[in-house]
């Protein structure tokens, strides 16, 4: 069972090493968001001994996740899907309407996973019901040790490496997952450079209760600021992504509740009828990130500490997960070839595996984004006329629709239906 070390003598096992000890495993993966507890799990399920280090997981978060079917085939080819369906809500069709006011317009497109002989395109869950499912089945997991701390430092050699905590003594491994964020530690310590930018909007989140229905369809209405998206929750409530200026993002955050419902009603078209907020509101600045490399140092950044991007069309986690796959493909093949995990080959391995992939979503999110901040006619026209071909087009929708899943062409093994 995972045991939760801590420097209370109260709690875990800390006090049973002197500074000077350090505890060994085959990976260590930093950070406990939901892509770090992820991360652990799919190793263990490989037979990897492995330490998830971060903060206390967060158990109140009202933000929600979006996984894609492919994301789901993931989580259920290393047996943790069971534990978690029964939170999620099925997105069993998506609808784009174009909330521009500008002289050329996209017309409203609809698309049902039941073309491509899909149950739902992915899956929708409370932040904090994906988390406390995750802890759960991390504190439960004999492979798997969970550390409540900070780390200073990664150093490594030709045969491991080994990682500072602020609290706790050092702990060594052959090698690192960095899942530890915009500001990852793991990549510093690897002299990773990143590229970075901002963007001119804000995104207010929060979730809705409503009158009417959603019948499991998640709208997006694409308006001159960005993006207004509502994804279905449990019964007849949905959340919300709103992107606006940063200065109208922070206006609406200050708004009393019956003005920003109001607001939200006229937003929407009124298509879930009225509105209610159901949770606090959250805004954050948009900007963007990509590691210039994803490996170094016997380290292997995925997740945020690898890239990040606009929260448009459910590619964050979804690109996150299929990192994890190849990284979890790679390391248990080495674990079972008795070959060094942490090895140049293997990092340089991985970096190549996922470089196209984080390449052309990153890009497809930017041009998606900028699109609809731009009032140039050329880019409205390409914008209209591409949705146009995929409201009219069967083979264009259905190629746009498994691309939106995943990309087909460099899908992980581990994200593929298994043989029985």
């Amino acid at each position: 069972m995972a045991a939760n070390l801590a420097t209370d003598s109260t709690k875990g096992k800390s006090n049973d090493l002197t500074p000077s000890q350090e505890k060994s495993y085959d990976c260590a993966v930093i950070g406990t968001g939901p892509a770090g507890m992820i991360a652990a799990l799919a190793l263990a399920s490989n037979g990897l001994e492995t330490v998830l280090v971060g903060p206390p997981v967060n158990l109140n978060d009202a933000r929600t996740t979006a996984l894609m079917d492919a994301s789901r085939q993931f989580l259920d080819n290393i047996g943790i899907w069971k534990d978690l369906r029964s939170a999620f809500t099925p997105l069993e069709k998506m609808r784009l309407i174009d909330g521009t006011d500008r002289l050329l317009r996209a017309p409203e497109t609809t698309f049902s996973a039941s073309e491509l002989d899909l149950p739902a395109f992915g899956y929708n869950i409370l932040n904090k019901d994906l988390n406390r499912v995750l802890f759960d089945l991390v504190n439960n997991n004999e492979l798997i040790e969970l550390v409540e701390d900070t780390i200073k430092n990664v150093n490594s050699n030709d045969h491991k490496a080994t990682i500072e905590l602020s609290s706790t003594p050092d702990i060594s491994c052959y090698v690192v997952i960095g899942a530890d964020g915009r500001n990852s530690v793991v990549r510093r310590a690897a002299g990773i450079e990143t590229k970075n930018w901002k963007y001119p909007q804000a995104a207010l989140v929060l979730n809705l209760k409503h009158d009417l229905p959603h019948y499991n369809i998640s709208t997006e209405f694409h308006r001159n600021t960005g993006p207004f998206t509502m994804v279905p929750l449990p019964g007849k409530t949905s959340s919300l992504v709103y992107v606006e200026t940063p200065e109208r993002a922070e206006e609406l955050n200050n708004y009393k509740d019956e003005a920003l419902e109001a607001e939200l009603e006229k937003l929407s078209k009124f298509i879930l009828g009225s509105l209610k907020l159901a949770s606090p509101r959250q805004v954050y600045p948009l900007s963007g990130l990509t590691a210039v490399h994803m490996s170094g140092n016997r380290s292997l950044l995925m997740g945020e500490a690898a890239h990040a991007f606009p929260p448009i069309g459910a590619q964050g986690l979804n690109l996150s997960l299929r990192d994890i796959a190849v990284a979890t493909e790679l390391l248990a093949n080495a674990k079972h070839t008795k070959a060094d995990m942490g090895s140049a080959e293997l990092l340089q391995k991985y970096d190549r595996s996922r470089k196209a992939d984080v390449i052309s979503r990153t890009t497809a999110v930017d041009l998606l984004n900028r699109s609809l901040l731009t009032d140039a006619l050329p880019v409205q026209m390409l914008r209209s006329l591409g949705l146009y071909t995929a409201s009219r087009i069967p083979l264009v929708r259905r190629l746009l629709m498994r691309e939106g899943i995943a990309p087909s062409w460099s899908l992980p093994t581990l994200m593929r239906a298994q043989d029985n």
